[in-house]
């Protein structure tokens, strides 16, 4: 992947995971759980209504890239509230992506110490796990699960497809399949799981189903470098010479800088 290509994939990535904070916030703005399992109004004190805005603002500044920015935001969020858990939530994030793993994972333990039901917190500390901390992904998972848990949370779907990456990468493919297909009953176009799933019959061997799990995806988001790099080895496999064609003609017109190009130019399949 191009270096401006993986910027515009993390600005994205943030984005996404900033649209599902502030719906979160919204949510915690304005409710609570009665005895009875319903959500019902509740007020707000100045310090909360204060440490909400500037965790908004906050989570903005991430969306952006202005990481130094967000930093003072969250600062004035825990000014008003010091136990204000998605301001930790968000402090993780932005470590996270500055790669000061030891201060992210402090704020979100604090974040889940001070929330133990906040399933964004949950969410977002087993990306971190899985991503920044070998040997932790079984972890990684049981926090995903825990997300998963909230009758309230907005996206299931989510943690289950990053519940079904992280047991690929554990290698435990019987999990990952059915994380992914959980995922997709929940939401069927889900395309992080299909793109999963037909990964994981590829390197099973069942090469029908990682073609229909492909296809599915084709029809659902736009070509990758990576989808486009596994249907041209899903029909390279297959023997199917014009397919493989036509993945690698598109793979290099569109992502000609891409690792998948210079491992399809370097004839390095798997």
């Amino acid at each position: 992947m191009s270096l401006s290509a993986e910027t515009s994939v993390k600005t994205s990535a943030r984005k996404g995971i900033v649209c599902l904070l502030l719906l979160a916030l919204s949510a915690c703005a304005t409710q609570e759980i009665s005895q009875g399992g319903l959500p019902v109004e509740k007020p707000q004190t100045n310090a909360l209504q204060g440490a909400r805005i500037h965790t908004e603002l906050a989570g903005e500044y991430y969306a952006r890239g202005q990481m130094g920015v967000a930093i003072e935001e969250v600062n004035e969020a825990l000014r008003s509230d010091p136990n204000y858990a998605p301001a930790y939530n968000v402090l993780g994030l932005v470590y996270m992506d500055l790669r000061e793993y030891k201060l992210a994972e402090e704020n979100f333990e604090r974040a889940i110490k001070l929330a133990p039901n906040d399933s964004d917190s949950h969410h977002n500390y087993g990306v971190f796990l899985c991503q920044h901390r070998r040997g932790q992904e079984a972890e990684a998972v049981r926090h995903f699960l825990a997300a998963i848990k909230n009758p309230l949370y907005a996206t299931p779907d989510k943690s289950y497809v990053q519940a079904g990456m992280c047991s690929q990468q554990r290698g435990i493919d019987k999990d990952a399949i059915e994380f992914f297909q959980k995922a997709l009953l929940i939401q069927p176009a889900q395309t992080q799981a299909l793109l999963g799933l037909a990964q994981v019959h590829y390197k099973s061997g069942d090469l029908v189903a990682a073609k229909y799990a492909l296809a599915r995806h084709a029809q659902t988001a736009t070509p990758t470098a990576e989808s486009l790099w596994l249907g041209l080895r899903i029909e390279r496999k297959s023997g199917d010479a014009n397919a493989e064609a036509s993945y690698a003609y598109q793979l290099q017109k569109r992502f000609p800088n891409s690792k998948e190009a210079i491992a399809l130019q370097e004839k390095k399949y798997d």
